[in-house]
């Protein structure tokens, strides 16, 4: 049955977007037996021309929806030609490579994605997720080029893979939980992010992350978790353990003031509460001067909030890295930099009536 949905969607993005018309693979040679190999109907896939995208609902080019059990495997590449769209706006127009909604037991492997519109991949309410030696490439400068987006999904297992993007390499938002990244390869990008979360006052929630044996080189960002000052919900027990740094901004970052425009709210009476995160092993060079930043909320302060055993060291010869934190309760033990900013834990905090 796989083989027959991407069959399907190859041989109909072939004609173009402007001819929507259902086509059977069975009248193009295929026999979907479950054991015959249809491959050889499956033709070149051909990326339609800017122009023919004329809405801003076109949210992917190839798209899988409602498939179960579905195979995604090869060692093919795909080219988005997204250089068309990066300057175009409203950027969130830009469509993804390759798109999955409410896929469970999806196998995705191997193949290469080049240059996306948009975001590379987008795996949206799927359950049981299998993703590994698959190759997401854009441009350092490409905006809005993330790797994976997941969201509103659980039980994701993404291994040996390598990403290079202009954004995040993974983002992982609200309604996810369960995930497992282990032997990520991150950079440039701007490195794994939980959230954004809690945009225009949402309730959104995150939780059970593992990162593992993983190496952010030359990212904008290394682990972040990032929140809205008006939002609600959660993201906890979370955990970065094993981590190589080669030149990475931001090492180590949790955002509760996240506004990347230049409007920003002022905090208001509610916020995302971080609690239960880890970071573990992370060794290497930071490009910036804070390696360590813990800006958390002034209204609900993060809590359980771990760090041992890193060592980070500053990518420019003799230059020294600190660490700065807000609102934050931390244990830290064989850290460096220290984080000297802990919040006693006798202190109580009480949001604003």
């Amino acid at each position: 049955m796989a083989l027959l949905v991407i069959a399907f969607l190859i041989l109909n993005f072939g004609f173009g977007i402007d001819n929507c018309q259902s086509l059977n693979v069975i009248n193009f040679g295929a026999v979907g037996d479950g054991r015959t190999d249809d491959s050889p109907v499956l033709g070149n896939i051909i990326a339609p021309k800017t122009n023919t995208w004329t809405k801003c609902d076109n949210g992917c080019w190839l798209c899988f929806s409602h498939v179960a059990g579905l195979t995604v495997d090869g060692t093919g590449q795909m080219d988005g030609n997204g250089a068309a769209w990066w300057n175009k706006t409203p950027k969130e127009c830009a469509p993804a490579v390759i798109s999955f909604d409410n896929c469970n037991n999806l196998n995705f492997h191997g193949i290469t994605s080049l240059n996306s519109p948009g975001n590379h991949v987008s795996v949206n309410r799927c359950k049981e997720v299998d993703i590994s030696h698959i190759q997401l490439i854009a441009p350092k400068d490409s905006p809005n080029t993330d790797g994976i987006d997941i969201s509103s999904s659980t039980a994701l297992r993404i291994s040996d893979c390598f990403f290079g993007t202009g954004d995040d390499c993974i983002a992982i938002n609200g309604g996810s939980s369960h995930i497992n990244i282990t032997r990520l390869t991150c950079g440039p990008g701007h490195g794994i992010s939980v959230g954004s979360l809690g945009k225009n006052g949402k309730n959104e929630t995150v939780q059970w992350v593992q990162v593992e044996n993983s190496i952010f080189n030359g990212t904008q960002n290394g682990a972040r978790i990032k929140t809205w000052t008006d939002g609600a919900g959660f993201a906890r027990n979370i955990s970065f353990v094993g981590v190589q740094l080669i030149n990475a901004e931001n090492p180590i970052i949790i955002d509760q003031h996240y506004c990347p425009h230049q409007t920003c709210q002022p905090e208001g009476k509610t916020a995302v509460k971080i609690s239960n995160v880890r970071f573990s092993g992370f060794e290497g060079t930071s490009a910036t001067e804070v390696a360590i930043k813990l800006d958390c909320s002034g209204i609900v302060p993060c809590t359980g909030i771990t760090l041992n055993n890193n060592m980070i060291t500053s990518s420019t010869p003799g230059k020294k890295v600190k660490a700065e934190c807000n609102n934050a309760h931390v244990s830290s033990t064989l850290t460096t930099p220290s984080v000297t900013c802990l919040i006693p834990k006798h202190i109580i905090y009480y949001s604003k009536a």
